[in-house]
């Protein structure tokens, strides 16, 4: 069971010696998994216990909350994922300006030595700490030495960067193959990063999204209810509740899975927008599970449960209809098409 802590004052005073690792962790990408597993690592051959260290909220959210990028995961979330590989502790610090206001020194002192008693500092090249992000790897070498701790360098992970020309206009559903992934072509590479992530979301790239992150992207809300148009047009939908957590991809239409509060996992089409053939419509997520076991609708409810809706691919943008009838021929189109893909991709996430 891994341990997680709100704070320095609930660790225990006995805990440690400790491998101990830092980050905002949004996302948990495969840049996030490569320093978790060497924090692993690291602890397991110096006899130590692996500690990964986080924020909430996001430091970008308390210095600059207008302009503060949409996070890829709500706390939640980020949590389960950093336990799922593998850690014995998290210990989640609330960020306040006020706490931004350490040096880097009282950072390190405070956080890595006195509360976790560190062996070992597992970070990347570009590690910034302490008031103003004074602190990078040369001090955090530096403190090593003062303090007693080794620091150990992760390397960068890096991803084929897909060309703009093979991803324009393509899907799985196209038959279009992933652009081929060259090893010896550093040209071609970028460092996987959370801001690649917003930036794939955004462009509704939710298949490079889900290379990067290692896994499909994905949202958690509440069911609620919304303005019934899916169910009079025979596509009834599940809406997300606006306050729904995770980064929201770029308008259009997606194939992917609704997992509904008992873990079944549904095959979904999956709608991003306002839906401009209707006026007045704000823009929302909604899934309509394909191929419910049910006739009648209103015996599928999912009303009231939280859910979670993965995407695995985007099958087109948003556009204006003439009305319903054409609206109807062309959701018929996007159910087939979202059964294609995602009959070929499974259903794992």
């Amino acid at each position: 069971m891994v341990l997680i802590w709100h704070g320095v004052d609930e660790i225990p005073t006995d805990f440690g010696p400790t491998a101990v690792t830092i980050g905002n962790f949004d996302g948990v990408h495969r840049g996030h998994q490569q320093v978790l597993a060497t924090l692993k690592s690291t602890a397991r051959h110096s006899g130590s216990r692996s500690v990964a260290v986080t924020f909430d909220p996001h430091p970008a959210q308390v210095h600059r909350p207008d302009t503060a990028p949409d996070l890829i995961m709500g706390i939640e979330d980020r949590l389960a994922a950093i336990a799922a590989h593998g850690v014995d502790a998290i210990l989640v610090l609330h960020y306040t300006l006020a706490f931004a206001q350490q040096s880097a020194e009282e950072f390190v002192r405070g956080i890595f030595v006195d509360a976790l008693r560190a062996s070992h500092v597992v970070v990347g090249h570009d590690v910034r700490f302490g008031r103003g992000n004074s602190g990078d790897l040369a001090t955090m070498e530096e403190l090593g030495a003062r303090f007693g701790f080794e620091v150990v360098v992760v390397e960068e992970f890096t991803e084929q960067a897909p060309a703009a020309e093979a991803r324009a206009g393509t899907s799985l559903a196209d038959g279009a193959a992933h652009p081929a992934h060259d090893p010896d072509d550093d040209a071609e590479r970028r460092r996987c990063s959370s801001t690649w992530v917003r930036e794939a979301l955004d462009a509704g790239d939710v298949r490079t999204a889900s290379e990067i992150l290692g896994r499909t992207h994905m949202m958690h809300g509440e069911v609620v209810h919304g303005a019934a148009r899916g169910r009079a047009l025979g596509f009834p939908t599940a809406n997300l509740a606006h306050d729904s957590v995770g980064h929201i991809p770029a308008d259009g239409i997606y194939a992917g899975w609704l997992v509904d509060q008992s873990g079944t996992r549904w095959p979904a089409a999956i709608s991003v927008g306002s839906n401009p053939t209707f006026a007045g419509v704000a823009r929302q997520v909604e899934a309509h599970v394909i191929d419910r076991p049910d006739e009648a609708p209103e015996a599928f409810d999912l009303y009231g449960q939280r859910v979670a809706v993965e995407f695995v691919d985007r099958l087109r943008g948003m556009v204006a209809y003439r009305g319903p009838e054409a609206l109807v021929d062309q959701m018929k189109l996007d159910v087939d098409q979202a059964r294609r893909v995602l009959a070929g991709v499974g259903s794992g996430a």
